[in-house]
């Protein structure tokens, strides 16, 4: 069964959703047979790349909110992520254009390092002091912690078309799905979660997607004549 998420960095509902979904899938006895993919998709689409201010500014402008209604909601969301065992740092956070780690994510992905990237990048953003917006040297330093080679991030960072097509395919499929907010969970393409839910609607999801999944093909492979195949070796030849 395959489960795909979609979410940015810079959505603190994506990093505590992550965590409450986690908790439901250790504990789910199938674990073994689900695959995770993460999907992008951008809060902020139209900000430029050098377009760096303050988390608690942008929120003052995009909500009309106070600075201390803003600081309020920070230090809920602190003790939601704490609630998951989660850092978070609610004062002097940055906000910015994340298309780039979007980009480094189908990196990772082609890797095999995807999950470990974008924890990485979570917990850069919204638990440690150095910004992962305007230096793309500290981007590639969390790539490199995730696994993956420097020269590769370097590459893929220097070149503004590498995996753009995939973040903007990722971002298309989102819509046609009806998703406009993150975190949203499909779960084998036949149901969605949106929201960072809490771990037990997560694992009643997971069970009853998996409980709805096809049954195995059984293979009926009778012995004696008319059973045989043709395979890699060739086939087998009738023997008078």
């Amino acid at each position: 069964m395959r489960v795909e998420i979609w979410s940015d960095i810079a959505c603190p509902w994506c990093y505590v959703g992550k965590a409450r979904f986690e908790k439901a899938l250790d504990a789910f006895p199938h674990r073994e047979g689900v695959e995770v993919v993460h999907r992008s998709f951008e809060l902020d689409p139209g900000r430029a790349k050098g377009d760096i201010e303050p988390v608690l500014k942008m929120l003052t402008k995009k909500y009309g909110m106070s600075e201390a209604q803003a600081q309020a909601g920070e230090e809920n969301l602190k003790s939601l992520a704490a609630a998951e065992g989660l850092a978070y740092r609610t004062r002097d956070r940055d906000h910015g254009n994340t298309f780039d780690m979007h980009r480094l994510l189908h990196l990772a992905k082609d890797k095999g390092r995807q999950d470990e990237l974008i924890q990485l990048f979570y917990q850069a953003n919204f638990a440690e002091e150095k910004s992962v917006f305007g230096d793309d040297e500290r981007l590639v330093s969390v790539a490199v912690a995730a696994g993956i080679e420097a020269d590769d991030a370097r590459r893929v960072l220097a070149d503004p078309d590498a995996y753009a097509d995939a973040v903007r395919a990722d971002e298309r499929e989102a819509a046609e799905l009806g998703a406009n907010g993150v975190p949203f969970f499909v779960l084998d393409r036949k149901y969605g979660v949106s929201g960072a839910q809490p771990a037990e609607v997560f694992a009643q999801a997971l069970t009853q997607a998996w409980g709805e999944r096809p049954a195995p093909l059984k293979i009926v492979q009778p012995e004696g004549d008319g059973a045989e195949v043709c395979g890699p070796d060739g086939c087998a030849v009738p023997q008078k």
